[in-house]
C-alpha cells in the first residue's frame, strides 16, 4: 500500500492528529483510545475519528486486547511516506520504499 503526498500532508495538518502520534510514539507498546481520550478531553467519537483517518493511511497500526484496542505508531510507513514527499519535491534524492 503505496499513501498518497496530498493524503499524507492532510493527515498531518490536523493538531490533533499530530499529538495523537506524538503520544504514540512516546508510549511503549501502543495506547488504548481510552487513554488518549482521557488525554485530549474530548469525546470517544472524535479520537476514533482522527484514528481511522491515521489506520487508514497506514501510519497507526491497531490490536485488541479484550475489550480494548490499543494503537501503535507504524514508523516504517511515516518513513516512507517522508521519503516520497521529498523525492515529489525534490526527484533527485532516492524515494525508499
Amino acid at each position: 500500500m503505496t499513501t498518497d503526498c496530498v493524503e499524507f500532508c492532510k493527515a498531518l495538518a490536523d493538531d490533533t492528529r499530530q499529538r495523537i502520534l506524538e503520544m504514540l510514539l512516546a508510549a511503549e507498546g501502543g495506547l488504548c483510545v481510552s487513554e488518549i481520550v482521557r488525554a485530549f478531553g474530548v469525546s470517544q467519537p472524535t479520537i476514533s475519528h482522527h484514528l481511522s483517518i491515521l489506520r487508514r493511511l497506514g501510519l497507526v497500526t491497531s490490536r485488541r486486547e479484550g475489550k480494548e484496542i490499543y494503537y501503535s505508531v507504524n514508523r516504517e510507513r511515516i518513513v516512507a511516506c517522508c521519503g516520497r514527499l521529498v523525492a515529489k519535491i525534490n526527484p533527485e534524492e532516492v524515494c525508499p520504499d
